[in-house]
């Protein structure tokens, strides 16, 4: 298609079909980038009024590990031209990087946990002297809870990565991050946000599992996902509508996408006796059609709708 309204960049063609069908029915001229092997000149840029970043820094998960830095590079080049991008290099770079997410929370004196990075395990069982144990080990560059392990103590980091040298992946950086006691039957919470505002939130009990993606193509209603990233013999995450949020966690959330620079973006916490703790930002939010109609009886992915169109006419 010559000239689009809008072009969608992505690498997970399952995950945008719901957005393109929304695209389609309001009649929004679009085309889409994938970029799991793809190229382009920067003289001649693939030409839109507006760009939509879809990309997941889970793609590597998949075999498409290319897909990050081509997205990434493409992003800024269209910013360097003047283009618009929803979810521009400034929110992507954020959900590529745990340790930036843990700082701007801290900046903003938002509650996260304590948040250990490092390439080297000697260096981080030196650094870690004093750190609490139990914790998680998670990728700086995460996505669909994969290389995300539960340890005991600081033995176990060392024994796990000689075991599975393959978890350093893709970027040789991995975190330990404080474990923060929350009543599992009660779930995390994760809000979608649009344009700043609430879309809706939902409370996620994991079971156990560490693949919390809202996505219905990897945590279906029932059976198992097409791109389940883990195979832990537990029952199926749950997705619940939330409207009962508190006040304060939607607050906090809506601060965290204006500092990031978030324009459709899922954050999720955990809510403790005294008060939320956030611990993910996400810029490439999965949208849960059922929750959203429990929510509030509406199709999210035509609010996103909403949203491209708005900034298509401002």
């Amino acid at each position: 298609m010559s000239d689009p309204d809008i072009i969608v960049i992505h690498e997970h063609p399952e995950w945008q079909k719901p957005l393109f069908a929304a695209l389609e029915r309001r009649g929004v001229r679009y085309a889409a980038f994938d970029l799991k092997r793809a190229a382009f000149r920067v003289d001649e840029l693939p030409e839109a009024r507006l760009y939509f970043n879809q990309a997941s820094p889970s793609a590597y998960v998949r075999g498409n590990t290319r897909s990050v830095p081509l997205g990434l590079a493409l992003i800024r080049a269209l910013e360097a031209q003047g283009k618009r991008v929803i979810n521009g290099s400034k929110p992507f770079l954020l959900e590529l990087s745990k340790t930036t997410q843990a700082s701007l929370l801290r900046h903003l004196g938002i509650a996260t946990p304590k948040t250990l990075a490092f390439n080297d395990v000697s260096r981080a069982r030196e650094v870690a002297a004093g750190f609490p144990f139990p914790a998680l080990l998670k990728p700086e560059q995460g996505g669909s809870g994969a290389r995300m392990f539960l340890l005991e103590t600081p033995d176990e980091l060392e024994r796990l990565l000689e075991m599975q040298p393959d978890l350093w992946q893709p970027d040789h950086l991995l975190l330990l991050q404080e474990l923060v006691d929350y009543d599992k039957d009660h779930g995390i919470v994760r809000m979608e946000l649009v344009g700043g505002e609430l879309l809706y939130a939902m409370r996620v009990v994991s079971h156990g599992r560490f693949n919390l993606c809202p996505s219905e193509t990897c945590n279906p209603e029932t059976g198992e996902g097409e791109c389940q990233v883990e195979f832990t013999p537990a029952p199926a995450v749950e997705f619940h509508a939330y409207p009962e949020v508190r006040a304060e966690t939607v607050l906090a959330a809506r601060r965290i996408a204006a500092a990031g620079g978030l324009d459709v973006c899922g954050i999720e916490c955990i809510e403790t006796a005294n008060g939320p703790v956030f611990y993910d930002i996400n810029a490439n939010s999965n949208l849960r059609l059922p929750v959203a109609m429990a929510y509030g009886g509406f199709d999210p992915f035509e609010r996103v709708v909403d949203f491209l169109v708005q900034k298509l006419d401002s």
